[in-house]
């Protein structure tokens, strides 16, 4: 089975905390088809994406690479959708030339 492997710098000001590691985990769960897991070292420890609490407690922080690696049927998709995900920012209005409130 192919592994697909991605990494993304952490921009969130508060890296990777609570609401980020949720909707991390509720989306890598989108993929059943899709064995996906994560570190902030290439060399691991790899965690796995799906686990709320494993990733709450890699404790990310901002400027922190996120390496993502996936394997199975959804695995590029999962990859790409995750990757998006890191890249806007976990939608929490932090990332470059998002709506801000007056």
């Amino acid at each position: 089975m192919t592994e697909l492997a991605a990494k993304a710098e952490i921009t969130n000001p508060t890296g990777l905390h609570a609401r980020p590691a949720v909707k991390l985990t509720k989306l890598a769960k989108t993929f059943p088809n899709a064995a996906v897991q994560i570190a902030v070292a290439e060399a691991g420890p790899w965690i796995d994406a799906k686990s709320v609490v494993k990733v709450m407690a890699m404790k990310a922080v901002r400027g922190a690479f996120l390496h993502l690696r996936a394997s199975g049927d959804d695995a590029a998709a999962a990859l790409d959708a995750l990757l998006a995900l890191v890249h806007r920012d976990f939608d929490e209005g932090h990332a470059a030339g998002a709506d801000a409130a007056p």
